[in-house]
């Protein structure tokens, strides 16, 4: 549930202009996640959110592009806690997750930049990485098995 959460207060962030965490409330309320103000606080501390100024003049919520700690281990961290299986066939391999976390982990893919794999696509739970080759599936498929421990 949090980092159904947390995912959805990044998507939030990138496509809103949000200034307080009462209008961030708001829109996590409308999308299905109920959190109360100290939630969100902790959420926004979580995600190292910070406030930066927009063209018009007015401070929003972003992420923080440099921070100390890598996004690729934020996103490596969420993989491990939601990927619940990783199964392949042909050229392609479909990793399951807990409900809501399939964007955080093929972000985390996606963030550590896999030689050979050309495309990924994300639903809820539900991740289709498609490789280059039928060669590849097997060493990426072992990685990803990897990062889940």
């Amino acid at each position: 549930m949090r980092y159904s959460r947390q995912n959805k207060i990044l998507e939030l962030i990138n496509g809103h202009e949000i200034d307080t965490q009462e209008k961030l409330a708001a829109l996590l309320k409308k999308s299905g996640h109920k959190a109360t103000q100290a939630t969100i606080s902790r959420d926004i501390k979580e995600l190292q959110l910070i406030k930066t100024l927009t063209p018009s003049g007015k401070y929003k919520y972003a992420v923080n592009a440099s921070q100390d700690k890598p996004a690729s281990e934020r996103f490596v961290k969420i993989f491990r806690e939601t990927v619940q299986s990783v199964e392949h066939s042909g050229n392609i391999i479909v990793i399951k997750t807990l409900p809501g976390c399939a964007n955080a982990a093929a972000e985390a893919i996606d963030s550590l930049r896999f030689a050979n794999i050309l495309g990924s696509i994300a639903g809820d739970n539900t991740i289709l990485l498609i490789t280059a080759e039928n060669a590849n599936v097997a060493s990426l498929t072992a990685r990803f098995n990897e990062m889940r421990r």
